[in-house]
């Protein structure tokens, strides 16, 4: 007699307007297994796991619960049912206590009839029971962001889940707290916690999973036990066609150094050190990645770096223009001098989502030739530069015309890198290069990056994803509150050795250089 599976969904359905996102999915979660979920973007994978836990209604289908057809009005239905969903941005409360955030919420539930004295009982049970020591009683702010996971893991399990959704939980951990997290994830497994894994990330589905669902365009094309597949394989199935997994990647020509910064400082206005004493150097024909987890001055310094804040200590040097707290420079001037910035975030710094793409395609050059005439915008020869572009770098479809929020993440981002390596660039500031795009897209994105540095450009990555670090760099800087804690040559980083950096653990350079 077969096991009744802990999830069950028959035929799901969902739509929004003309936009099909699920379509027709069936699939089977066992109980006491780590089920992984992988697609692009836009293939339905959180749609169809948001319809499972009551966020959004199913058109059509059946959801079945061990057994028992249910239907999820709300998160409340799903938590009813054992079912839980940690969600890869933390919904917890900074200024509150680890206990206090754990009863948010269900402070009429039986467990809190004694008071808080019963929930801090609870907390340390479960604490002992799946691995998972907090300090109950400190502030959620002061945690590191994997303790925050656990927090988080510990809200839906205090709620009474057997049932565990996770929505791209290693996104802002280091390697060390991801591989702390897939040990926390095996106890939950062994002590008969069903898992649900959604992420792009193929070698965590490898590592941590015991079956694997493949989506692509709203329906599941593959279903496959871990141990019968390959990164190679999913990949495939996930883009529908061969991807190539390894870059082909010439060694670096370093040439002359194209920017330079010495003791950049940046204080904000309430006397926060953003940036504490950085100093780098980005050489024509190299690509230098930043590594760091989230919030760690990355953001800051490209601010910097583009122009778009000024320095409060020290100085940068682009292509002999010396720009300091008292000799200021803006985005237009940077982009006179050669550098080209593509932001981390495409919709509030990259371009304007209401924007037609061809307009997209030359924000912050509108006013150059041959787009501008007689101070008026050129519409026919935007469109035509947009054309040319769109088709040199794949983006789909190609329609000038259409809304730039109306293209997914993966070609919004080829339009904007579109936009600014086409000016060939003598100096390129790239962040989160790949971030919310398809693994097609990365692919793409990547070999466009090593193109541009093979061309003789001075290439900076800034990016969380450690994997893309490590195949794109020639050179390695790790950053931490604000400084650059240590460099690498890409040759002898390791994950290990720049986890222990990300965390402020950082060993000596002349430990990690060598001789």
């Amino acid at each position: 007699m077969t096991a009744i599976p802990a999830i069950e969904l028959q035929g799901i359905q969902k739509s929004f307007g003309n936009v099909h996102a699920v379509r027709g999915v069936s699939l089977r979660i066992e109980k006491g297994a780590i089920t992984g979920i992988v697609g692009e973007n836009g293939a339905g994978k959180s749609t169809l796991m948001s319809i499972l836990y009551g966020l959004y209604h199913a058109d059509a289908g059946e959801i079945r619960v061990e057994g028992r057809a249910v239907r999820m009005e709300n998160p409340r239905d799903a938590i009813a049912q054992g079912i839980g969903m940690v969600h890869q941005h933390f919904m917890l409360v900074g200024t509150f206590t680890v206990l206090e955030n754990l009863v948010l919420g269900a402070e009429g539930g039986a467990l809190l009839a004694g008071g808080l004295a019963a929930a801090r009982a609870e907390l340390a049970r479960l604490a002992r029971e799946y691995g998972l020591a907090v300090d109950p009683d400190a502030l959620v702010a002061d945690l590191s962001v994997g303790e925050q996971q656990r927090v988080e893991i510990l809200k839906v399990l205090f709620r009474g889940a057997r049932i565990l959704i996770l929505d791209e939980p290693s996104a802002v951990l280091t390697p060390q707290e991801t591989d702390q997290l897939f040990r926390i994830l095996a106890t939950l497994r062994e002590r008969g916690v069903t898992v649900v894994l959604i992420t792009h990330k193929l070698r965590e589905i490898m590592a941590a999973t015991d079956h694997v669902y493949v989506m692509r365009q709203g329906q599941i094309v593959a279903d496959r036990r871990t141990a019968d597949t390959s990164p190679e394989e999913l990949a495939e199935l996930m883009v529908g066609r061969k991807v190539l997994m390894q870059l082909d990647k010439a060694p670096k020509r370093p040439g002359d150094v194209l920017l330079q910064a010495d003791h950049l400082t940046l204080v904000d206005e309430r006397g926060v050190r953003l940036l504490d004493d950085v100093g780098l150097e980005l050489r024509a024909g190299e690509i230098v990645g930043i590594a760091g987890v989230s919030g760690n001055g990355q953001t800051e310094l490209l601010q910097v770096l583009s122009g778009i804040r000024a320095p409060t200590g020290g100085r940068l040097v682009v292509r002999g223009r010396t720009i300091d707290p008292h000799h200021p420079t803006d985005p237009a001037e940077m982009r006179d001098l050669g550098v080209a910035h593509v932001p981390e975030d495409r919709l509030r710094q990259g371009m304007v989502a209401a924007f037609q793409a061809a307009e997209t395609s030359i924000l912050g050059y509108q006013e150059e030739p041959p787009f501008c005439r007689h101070y008026l915008m050129d519409g026919p020869a935007v469109g035509a530069h947009c054309a040319v572009l769109m088709e040199r770098f794949d983006v789909r479809p190609r329609a000038p015309g259409l809304r730039s929020s109306s293209f997914s993440g993966g070609n919004q981002q080829k339009l904007v890198l579109a936009r600014e390596m086409a000016r060939e660039p003598k100096v390129l500031l790239v962040g989160q290069p790949t971030r919310g795009v398809d693994i097609g897209a990365i692919e793409f994105i990547h070999r466009e990056l090593l193109k541009s540095r093979d061309q003789g450009c001075a290439v900076l990555v800034i990016s969380v994803e450690l994997d893309e670090i490590l195949a794109l760099a020639d050179r390695i800087l790790v950053m931490f509150a604000g400084r650059i804690v240590g460099e690498v040559p890409a040759g002898r980083a390791d994950e290990r050795t720049l986890g222990l950096m990300m965390a402020g653990a950082a060993p000596a350079l002349s430990e990690v250089e060598g001789p």
